[in-house]
């Protein structure tokens, strides 16, 4: 067993028409484009993994990693080196390994929370390169999709003894999204949680009240032109919610969940309403029962392009994909990728893509 630690440094520096709420044509849900499955690449078990660690998790952290990693591979049979990046130089040293790993026929592995996991997922779907998650995040909803362990041995062990099986993806402007993706109220929200988070530590409590400081308060209404093919809707809205992962969309009591089933991806809007009324929509979610309100829309499409109806916001929006909040210019595409991520899982719990114990 060969285990290797790199410290990667940092890269040198180089009209206002009235607002429409009704809901989409049934008849007119637009149908994703048929393809062949995807060839799934081999892994070759002598290469190296390339584990891929944010190394702002602190030194008592990254020593247990460490150890867990190495435990693991010594009883497999198998060789690994780490990376450790900070978090500025994520997406540089993930681009690099996926790269080295598709020339070794062997995977990438994001070990860590959400934002880790996705800046892996951009460069190794970028590139058609296998990948692996061992989760470290809050409530890991695209490991527990897709039936990776929260319990990072297990995880480890999932990883060791499973072939990657290609997974559906949503892509937000070209930028890959596992999980989620928005504009509103819940960008806002994330960012709240985080300054929370830090203030007071990670948990799903702290999560939950960083949400009721967020609802409580005041909330802009975006006013959006929302085109899914030919047709074009003029809506007013606190938030556009597009979900990628079927247990999220599940545990509030969304429909649309099961779209996903089929190649989809599910969107969510609220009619404009009070901090109260929202507070109690957080309620219904949290009882699996948001879906059942009246002031609450939502929809399966395969690909949607959203732009701010003001002029004065049409150059650029804050989004949130995974967990990250960012910048993107207007319009904004949301749509499902063409090809899938590759992902090392256990075949018979794929939820996310419907193709559970099929072959690949």
């Amino acid at each position: 067993m060969t285990l290797t630690h790199c410290w990667l440094p940092p890269s040198p520096v180089s009209g206002s028409a009235k607002s429409r709420f009704e809901p989409w044509p049934s008849e007119q849900v637009l149908r994703p484009p048929e393809s062949q499955p995807p060839r799934v690449p081999e892994i070759d078990r002598a290469a190296p993994l390339l584990f891929i660690i944010n190394a702002a998790s602190g030194h008592h952290d990254s020593d247990a990693t460490r150890q867990l990693i190495e435990t693991a591979l010594r009883t497999n049979g198998r060789t690994g080196e780490l990376l450790f990046a900070r978090p500025q130089d994520l997406a540089r040293v993930a681009q690099q390994a996926a790269a080295t790993a598709c020339a070794r026929h062997s995977a990438v592995v994001a070990v860590g929370g959400d934002g880790t996991i996705n800046s892996v997922a951009q460069a190794a779907h970028a590139l058609g390169c296998p990948m692996g998650v061992l989760p470290q995040g809050t409530f890991n909803y695209f490991a527990r999709t897709h039936g990776i362990p929260n319990e990072a041995a297990l995880a480890a062990q999932t990883l060791l003894s499973c072939e990657p099986v290609p997974v559906q993806v949503g892509l937000i402007n070209e930028r890959v999204f596992l999980v989620n993706a928005s504009l509103g109220l819940y960008p806002e929200l994330l960012q709240d949680r985080e300054a929370y988070k830090t203030r007071f530590g990670r948990s799903r409590v702290v999560a939950f009240a960083a949400a009721l400081v967020t609802l409580l308060g005041r909330h802009r209404q975006l006013r959006l032109r929302i085109e899914r093919g030919t047709q074009v809707r003029n809506v007013t809205t606190p938030t556009l919610f597009v979900g990628n992962n079927q247990l999220q969309l599940e545990q509030v009591g969304l429909a649309q969940a099961s779209a996903l089933d089929h190649g989809f991806l599910a969107a969510v809007m609220l009619r404009p309403i009070g901090s109260l009324a929202m507070l109690w929509l957080l309620l219904r979610g949290s009882f699996g029962i948001l879906g059942e309100a009246d002031t609450v829309e939502s929809f399966q499409f395969h690909r949607m392009r959203v732009k701010p109806r003001l002029a004065w916001v049409a150059g650029s929006v804050k989004v949130a994909f995974d967990g990250e909040v960012s910048w993107m210019h207007a319009p904004i595409e949301f749509r499902v990728s063409p090809k899938p991520l590759y992902l090392i899982k256990p075949m018979s719990a794929d939820r996310a893509t419907g193709r559970a114990g099929d072959p690949v």
